[in-house]
């Protein structure tokens, strides 16, 4: 496609608007995020346990969250991507977007203190734990097509499909299966603009932990990514740990590393009938 002198010019103008946009956002963020979280540091007070699961390879887990109920997804081979889709429970016409939890914090990396978004501006799930910080918020699940290009012909699970068959269990159907995010799934974007896999991000023990916000319905999927290179089909479980986290103090990190972050926790404290004062407490 060849782009006219007019086209172009609109193009540079819309870089340029985004990315004052962009530094000013930046520049106004109160926190820096940490680096990763130590895979020996962290540890859950059995006290607090209140589930434990494994998720087999290919499979799928659906469960309900109460608001600070915390997942701790376990990556234990070092080779497993986990999927996650996200509805509020009172409205499932409120989901996880996606594209909104990028754009509206600046940034496709998803860490320690970054925050989930619904499509109505509020948190859905807080990171408040990551020891890898190689998570793809951009391609997307597999599908039965990407699986039958990279494995052949086969029984090979895919998260697309999963995904159908867990919104049916909660009372959903395939219409409420919208966009995900991947855990584990060392995507990058090169200086060309092109997906790269860095396998060497992705270690066995690592863990990321997920606050639910507000009372959620979790759907996970454990399949391998689109863009995994690996010529054969995993055979890796992964362990869930649901558990009750201790109420967030005022200083928060993913309450308030941003000042997006902020406003989509004053956002959730007017849906849940709080003080604005409570959206961070």
């Amino acid at each position: 496609m060849i782009l006219s002198e007019e086209q172009k010019a609109e193009i540079a103008a819309h870089t340029r608007r985004y990315n004052e946009l962009k530094a000013a956002g930046q520049e106004h963020a109160p926190r820096a995020l940490p680096a990763p979280t130590a895979r020996d540091a962290a540890p859950i007070d059995a006290d607090t346990v209140m589930h434990r699961e494994t998720i087999p390879s290919g499979w799928y887990w659906t469960t309900r969250l109460n608001r600070g109920d915390t997942l701790r997804i376990v990556n234990t081979s070092g080779t497993s991507t986990v999927s996650l889709l996200a509805w509020n429970s009172a409205d499932t016409t409120e989901r996880l977007n996606h594209a909104d939890t990028i754009k509206v914090q600046w940034a496709t990396r998803l860490q320690k203190g970054r925050v989930l978004l619904s499509d109505m501006g509020r948190a859905l799930l807080g990171i408040t734990e990551d020891s890898s910080a190689a998570h793809d918020a951009v391609v997307g699940g597999s599908t039965a097509t990407t699986n039958q290009a990279k494995y052949g012909d086969g029984n090979f699970r895919n998260t697309r499909d999963n995904f159908i068959l867990a919104a049916t269990k909660l009372g959903l159907d395939r219409r409420d299966v919208h966009p995900c995010v991947s855990f584990f799934a060392p995507v990058a974007i090169d200086a060309d603009g092109k997906f790269v896999w860095s396998e060497q991000r992705r270690q066995q023990g690592d863990f990321v932990d997920l606050r639910a916000e507000m009372e959620l319905l979790i759907a996970l999927s454990n399949c391998p990514h689109p863009l995994d290179p690996a010529k054969t089909y995993p055979q890796a479980s992964v362990e869930i740990v649901r558990y009750r986290a201790a109420a967030p103090a005022a200083d928060d990190l993913c309450r308030t590393a941003t000042a997006e972050a902020v406003r989509a926790y004053q956002n959730n404290a007017l849906y849940l009938g709080e003080t604005l004062e409570g959206a961070v407490r």
